[in-house]
């Protein structure tokens, strides 16, 4: 009997052996470097979870071009790793060949949409989110005055500020939003100078909190809105813990979910192709609140984003996407 049982112990820790072997997680990030203190760094904080569950170790690559993007998602492919998660819309045709290449690998792209049977399609409800930072801008602002700057000019970040916008003007319906985008190629997000001098700008103008939706270059905004006694607000990641007190709040989006739920469904065998569509129901966007930034939002604030929230889960305040007709409603 002592026998069996030990072979039966000896059995299942094979069996768990070799379902952990069939997990060989990859992840490529974007062009914005692993440590942007945003986007990237979500995906990388999900990626070091699942690693620290699960002892499963994973590899990554941060690619400085488009062709590195492409090459780097063939290659994890080539050499057996499943699953192989592309951190951005920007591989959306490599994902889309090489796993065409790979009918049995599991790919998952984030912020972009591959229709193939073996990829799962992870995209957020950014407007959602920004709506709610927009409120909170909103009600913050003393010179009826904020401001936006993004990264790449794309639809994708076109979706953030018209997010931030419209909750802007549902806290002031006279409130005045300036935008600006930091340029049209990979390297809008990791140029925090130029974002510097954005937000400059726009505090010269009178802006006295500014939504950075950018990536790394993201820094420099809330730098220099730091530098220059206004507010700012984080993106992607909760970024309050950067400039305590000058940041009113981030526009958390769950990019470590995708990563690490991508890594967990596999392990367990339980990974579906397809989209996902996270927003404010499905926790993945929010606006972030902790002690860095508890005193910048009052409980009258605080009262009304809550509000916001149920009622964007409830479908009371329906939030214009602007990637639906691409346009903002004023």
């Amino acid at each position: 009997m002592k026998k069996t049982l030990l072979s039966l112990f000896a059995l299942a820790a094979m069996s768990a052996t070799a379902l952990a072997a069939d997990v060989k997680p990859a992840l490529v990030y974007g062009t914005g470097g692993k440590f942007d203190k945003s986007f990237n760094e979500a995906a990388y904080a999900g990626a070091e979870k699942f690693k620290t569950e699960t002892g499963i170790d994973y590899r990554d690559f941060e690619p400085t071009s488009d062709t590195q993007g492409e090459q780097a998602i063939r290659n994890f492919a080539s050499r057996g790793f499943n699953p192989v998660v592309a951190v951005s819309f920007a591989w959306t045709s490599a994902v889309e060949k090489v796993a065409g290449e790979f009918p049995d690998t599991q790919f998952v792209i984030v912020d972009s949409v591959v229709d193939k049977p073996n990829v799962r399609s992870v995209v957020y409800k950014e407007h959602e989110g920004s709506y709610l930072v927009g409120l909170l801008a909103g009600l913050a602002s003393k010179s009826g005055k904020v401001g936006f700057v993004g990264g790449m000019d794309i639809p994708l970040i076109r979706k953030f500020a018209c997010g931030y916008e419209q909750g802007a003007r549902a806290a002031n319906a006279k409130i005045e939003v300036f935008q600006n985008m930091t340029g049209t190629t990979g390297a809008a997000w990791n140029d925090p100078v130029r974002g510097g001098e954005l937000t400059k700008n726009q505090i010269d103008q009178g802006a006295d909190v500014i939504y950075a939706a950018a990536g790394a270059t993201g820094l420099g905004v809330l730098q220099t809105a730091t530098d220059n006694g206004k507010l700012s607000i984080g993106v992607d990641s909760n970024q309050n813990h950067l400039h305590p007190g000058s940041i009113l709040t981030s526009m958390v989006k769950r990019v470590d979910l995708a990563v690490y739920n991508a890594y967990a469904d596999s392990k367990a065998d339980k990974f579906t192709p397809g989209l996902q569509a996270l927003g404010v129901a499905e926790d993945g966007v929010s606006y972030a609140l902790d002690d860095n930034n508890a005193k910048l939002v009052t409980e009258d604030m605080k009262a009304a984003v809550e509000k916001a929230k149920a009622d964007i889960i409830s479908g009371t305040v329906k939030v214009h996407d602007y990637m639906s007709d691409n346009s903002c409603p004023k």
